[in-house]
């Protein structure tokens, strides 16, 4: 009998968040009350992660909450934003740098194949550096694996790849 897998990855597509970074540049330069302020948005370390500039607290949410509306229109889910570090404030500006998550550490892989064995027995799991590779005798058996992945809503983005 066949055996079917798929991967779990946790990754971004580039162009789609470069199109996103670039769509909230322009909204930035055309809103009214971001006229005469230093509110930026800006690719840095090779588009591995944002600099976000502003006044004051108000600038940097309101510039974060127009990136995150790209994103999801761009199709790319809000998780691969890492908000975990602090503003830094200095010349009466306020700096915040973001970084975008991307591969499965250890930690995580462990939650997820934690997961599928526990409800799906049959089902097998392999860590492979930063993915993980799902195989099955039965294809709903993945599909049933990959539902309970999504409805898990985990705190770092998830992708299906390699169908076969």
């Amino acid at each position: 009998m066949a055996n079917f897998s798929f991967d779990i990855v946790s990754d971004y597509d580039l162009a789609k968040v470069t199109n996103a970074v670039e769509q909230s540049q322009r909204d930035i330069g055309n809103r009214y009350d971001f006229k005469g302020t230093s509110a930026n948005l800006e690719f840095v370390d090779d588009k591995k992660s944002v600099k976000i500039v502003g006044d004051n607290q108000f600038h940097l949410d309101s510039i974060i909450e127009i990136l995150r509306k790209k994103l999801a229109g761009a199709g790319v889910s809000q998780k691969i934003l890492d908000i975990s570090n602090e503003p830094i404030t200095s010349n009466l500006k306020m700096t915040w740098n973001i970084s975008f998550k991307k591969g499965l550490n250890q930690e995580n892989a462990k939650k997820i194949t934690k997961l599928i064995r526990d409800k799906l027995p049959k089902v097998k799991t392999q860590i492979q550096g930063e993915e993980i590779r799902v195989t099955s005798q039965k294809k709903d058996e993945l599909q049933i694996a990959m539902q309970t992945i999504r409805e898990a809503d985990f705190d770092f983005p998830v992708e299906f790849t390699n169908f076969r």
